[in-house]
């Protein structure tokens, strides 16, 4: 009886995933790939190729965020994402992704022109090290670049603080 349960689950896994609807995360391969002309969402969200995919490892601040320095107020948010757009400065980006976020995103790692987008967002400081990247957020700060030039609410507290959904 164990056998016949084994023989459907495995056509129903390979039915699903002819037809796109079975995950292929679920069955342990990539959950999707993307490459092509990016458009920003912030510093650390863009749509490639029509996916939507954010930056895994990083938190960037949001749109909307301010941060302060020497006494003023300045839009890290928007910064943040000028430094993103830099980066891929017209180039095509290619992002590959082995997992989606709760909201369907890919999470992937991306790169433009030979650049690692996620390690260069936190090593300019416009993003903070969200489980990865922690020795060049350490050099970030020590160089007191992008946000570590001022004071500034870490993105998922600005987030918190302001109503807005999680990562």
């Amino acid at each position: 009886m164990r056998w016949i349960w084994t023989v459907v689950l495995a056509v129903v896994a390979a039915l699903a995933a002819r037809d796109g609807t079975l995950d292929r995360n679920w069955m342990g391969g990539e959950a999707g790939s993307a490459e092509g002309p990016a458009r920003l969402v912030d510093g650390d969200s863009l749509f490639v190729g029509g996916k939507e995919v954010r930056l895994k490892g990083i938190d960037a601040p949001e749109g909307r965020q301010t941060c302060t320095r020497e006494g003023k107020s300045w839009p890290c948010g928007e910064e943040a994402r000028r430094q993103l757009q830099r980066m891929i400065s017209g180039n095509s980006v290619r992002c590959r992704s082995i997992e989606k976020d709760q909201h369907n995103r890919l999470l992937g790692y991306c790169s433009a022109d030979g650049k690692e987008l996620n390690r260069e967002m936190v090593r300019s400081g416009y993003a903070l090290s969200y489980g990865k990247f922690e020795a060049e957020e350490k050099a970030a700060k020590a160089e007191r670049r992008g946000l570590w030039s001022g004071e500034f609410e870490r993105p998922r507290d600005w987030r918190r603080n302001n109503g807005i959904g999680g990562r």
